[in-house]
């Protein structure tokens, strides 16, 4: 079974939080800055410097490359963390928890250093900071099935050249994309054409 197209390990917290936002960030190429990305972008400054050193007397590994040939798989760890033989992969979040979104996403990055390394991995972190906490994450067998099955979704969506259904609830207000995703008139399931109308038409009144 094929598993084009490859899907970015980044768009399953995208999914996980709206499937309308992942298809526009990930299938359509959209993408705009608000205050939240903005914060999130400084936040990882330190991540983004791929600067390696020893804290808490563990070998942090910073923006490493990470790919899955069996889930079909791309992007980077924030952070790897070894110490004697074990490895933690850490995520880390400007704002505060959403559900299940970014412990999806840390499980997909453990699954690809699995396959990666031939090690197992039993648990990671999600550092938030605003507000300084670090959650441990237990890489539970019904997470990774679940991982499995977002992956698979977003492989069909990309496949499909449709947009989902715009959820038009409080998640929309705080949205970067609120403004290409126009949630008010995306009532029912769109094709990219018919979103492409909806745009023209928005810019014309």
């Amino acid at each position: 079974m094929s598993l084009e197209p490859v899907v970015a390990i980044s768009a399953i917290e995208h999914y996980a939080y709206c499937p309308r936002q992942c298809a526009l960030i990930h299938g359509d190429g959209v993408w705009r800055d608000n205050r939240h990305t903005v914060r999130g972008s400084r936040a990882h400054r330190r991540v983004d410097s791929g600067e390696h050193r020893h804290e808490r007397g563990r070998l942090v590994l910073r923006a490493i490359p990470l790919w899955s040939e069996s889930l079909g798989l791309t992007g980077r760890a924030d952070a790897i963390e070894i110490q004697d033989g074990r490895v933690w992969p850490v995520e880390y979040k400007a704002g505060s928890r959403h559900g299940m979104t970014a412990a999806l996403q840390l499980c997909a990055q453990a699954m690809c250093i699995e396959e990666m390394l031939a090690a197992t991995i039993e648990e990671g972190f999600v550092w938030y900071s605003s507000s300084r906490r670090r959650d441990r994450i237990a890489f539970t067998n019904e997470m990774r099935v679940q991982v499995i099955d977002v992956v698979g979704a977003i492989r069909r969506q990309l496949t499909s050249g449709r947009l989902p259904v715009a959820p038009n609830d409080q998640r929309c207000r705080e949205c970067q994309l609120l403004h290409h995703c126009l949630p008010g008139l995306a009532s029912e399931p769109d094709t990219v054409a018919d979103y492409v109308r909806h745009e023209v038409l928005a810019c014309a009144t």
